[in-house]
């Protein structure tokens, strides 16, 4: 790191794990706070974490910092809802110094609904491309699964993203009784605006009031009703995440698939999960978990800290083990939002 903290881009990555596994990818949550309550992802009366647990942008800005200097190459800011998190932008702000150092791409997954009044400055501040949840494009049924949500704002948040230069993916859960009616839609919706459109597998992480299995749809049942329509052919296209891409013929644009269901992803995986009150996760699937708002706030410096991520990293599991089962309860009590999937 040079004297302005600014970490060097040919700084080695020596955050390496017991299966040779080196981590370059760090999804920092910010809040486990939202503005929607989507029905996968946590229950309709949720209970958040005191405002006083949560790291302060300086802090989050020390961590993230600490973890590029360890070899992150990409950062992605989540929560929750990040752009709901008082001060994110001058977390964005102070991040954006690492650019062109040893920090590759500074981005963001978001609902969208916030995401007008941002784009603009996230672009100026060096973001290059978002990746927007979005699961339906029927007014009605979007309130259903967000229970609260409004489409437009979200559509208005894509749309301004895109006047910005920002580069939009579009995330969609895959959700039984719902993604088949409107799969054909959201790829069109995607693809017609130079969109790729990843969809995933839903997780069972945290009540949600329902029964996962009554949720949960295989993307190999997706996939093979794309191609009663579509030619889909492989690529080994990696953008740094676990999604797996096919290319389609007639658009010429990518569809992603995350399958932490029923494909394992987990020995390419190179990505940890920091939650906004400093505890690492080197699992979404596992519940191993370091506290490192600890050293972050002892006295010993920035080694110190370094040391804890290291540490934890190394002995970081081979893989998750999820199974959704009727009546079964979640696989853990950690609910997605407080890690931004």
């Amino acid at each position: 790191m040079t004297s302005t903290g600014v970490v060097d881009a040919a700084r080695p990555c020596v955050m390496v794990d017991l299966f040779g596994r080196r981590i370059s990818y760090l999804r920092l949550s910010v809040t486990d706070r939202c503005d929607l309550r989507c029905v996968y992802c946590m229950a309709e009366d949720m209970t958040f974490l005191p405002r006083n647990e949560i790291l302060s942008i300086e802090e989050l800005d020390r961590l993230a910092s600490a973890f590029i200097a360890l070899g992150v190459t990409k950062l992605r800011l989540t929560g929750g809802e990040p752009l709901v998190r008082k001060g994110v932008m001058d977390l964005f702000a102070s991040l954006s110094r690492h650019l062109g150092g040893g920090l590759r791409e500074l981005t963001l997954t978001t609902n969208g609904t916030q995401l007008a009044r941002h784009a603009d400055a996230l672009a100026r501040l060096g973001v290059r491309r978002v990746n927007v949840s979005l699961d339906t494009l029927d007014a009605a049924r979007f309130r259903m699964l967000t229970r609260r949500g409004v489409l437009g704002a979200v559509m208005d948040g894509i749309r301004a993203a895109s006047e910005a230069g920002l580069k939009v993916k579009l995330n969609a859960v895959a959700l039984a009784g719902t993604t088949e009616r409107e799969v054909f839609d959201l790829i069109h919706f995607a693809h017609t605006r130079g969109m790729d459109i990843t969809f995933i597998e839903t997780m069972p992480l945290g009540d949600v009031g329902v029964d996962r299995i009554d949720q949960y749809l295989p993307l190999d049942e997706l996939r093979q009703l794309i191609g009663t329509r579509l030619t889909l052919i492989e690529t080994g296209e990696r953008t740094g995440g676990p999604a797996r891409y096919a290319r389609v013929v007639e658009t010429g644009r990518r569809i992603g698939f995350i399958t932490p269901m029923s494909h394992s992803f987990c020995e390419s995986c190179n990505r940890v999960r920091v939650s906004a009150t400093g505890v690492l996760h080197t699992c979404l699937g596992q519940e191993d978990a370091a506290d490192l708002r600890a050293p972050l706030r002892a006295e010993g410096g920035e080694e110190a800290l370094r040391a804890a991520i290291a540490e934890a990293v190394r002995a970081k599991p081979r893989g998750h083990d999820f199974v959704i089962a009727r009546n079964g309860t979640p696989a853990l009590a950690r609910h997605m939002s407080a890690l931004g999937g």
